[in-house]
């Protein structure tokens, strides 16, 4: 089965990541997230229980229903949220569909 995602964020840097991703949020119940990072790296951090978790083009990060989080960009960077409604598998199934960069 292919997991087809149903929404996903506009693609933010480091200047544009908004402050409610930058502080503790969650996604709702149901809701899985994939950050995926095109460019540079970002901290991803879980507060309940408290785990940290680079993220990088190569590394994306799967983030369970309800999991309080925030984001922390390490340095020049983009990133993009994916949404679905299942565990997203990692492989490469879930790289970035655009090209170049």
């Amino acid at each position: 089965m292919t997991l087809t995602p149903y929404a996903s964020s506009p693609v933010f840097d480091e200047q544009s990541l908004p402050d409610k991703l930058r502080n503790d949020h969650r996604t709702k119940d149901g809701t899985w997230g994939l950050l995926r990072v095109l460019d540079g790296e970002v901290r991803l951090i879980f507060t309940e229980p408290h785990r940290e978790v680079l993220v990088t083009p190569d590394t994306p990060a799967p983030i369970a229903p309800l999991a309080t989080h925030y984001v922390v960009p390490l340095g020049k960077m983009t990133m993009q949220v994916v949404f679905y409604r299942s565990e997203p598998v990692l492989n490469d199934a879930t790289a970035p569909e655009a090209s170049g960069g």
